[in-house]
């Protein structure tokens, strides 16, 4: 659908060609929303996140949850990429942005967006810390329940 973009995509993500995809002169509100590989979670070092998805189901959630957001918030067009593969620190992982014809639609679909696409994309993330050790994330784990797994290779 033309009011939708959606990827997934290896590759850094490049903003400036994301832009005009959410582009139209009848809305006065863009938001974006970009999440960045962070150095510290807690109290432990990051070296990079790595992101693993069933492709063809993925896109097809995230194509829903595209379709959802744009009924749900009264969006004009919308924006949903997310990286797959190693993402360092300091590189976008996901990136989403909206317009609408007013901000508190666009500000609302984001953090609705962000939740969505966490608990229900079969996209899987893992951290691997700078001492070497891993860790598989699911969303709904607190930082209490987490399970540490260790990578030997």
């Amino acid at each position: 659908m033309s009011d939708c973009y959606v990827n997934l995509t290896e590759d850094p993500i490049d903003y400036g060609p994301l832009l005009p995809k959410i582009a139209d002169p009848d809305v006065g509100a863009h938001a974006w929303f970009y999440g960045v590989t962070r150095r510290i979670t807690g109290d432990r070092v990051t070296s990079l996140l790595s992101y693993e998805a069933h492709q063809p189901m993925a896109l097809a959630e995230l194509n829903r949850l595209a379709s959802e957001a744009i009924e749900r918030f009264r969006l004009s067009k919308i924006v949903i990429i997310h990286r797959l593969g190693e993402v360092p620190v300091g590189e976008a992982s996901v990136v989403l942005g909206c317009s609408s014809a007013h901000r508190k639609q666009a500000f609302a679909a984001l953090p609705w967006l962000m939740d969505q696409i966490k608990t229900d994309v079969p996209i899987w993330k893992r951290e691997t810390f700078t001492d070497g050790t891993t860790l598989w994330v699911h969303p709904t784990d607190s930082a209490a329940e987490e399970h540490e797994v260790r990578d030997d290779s």
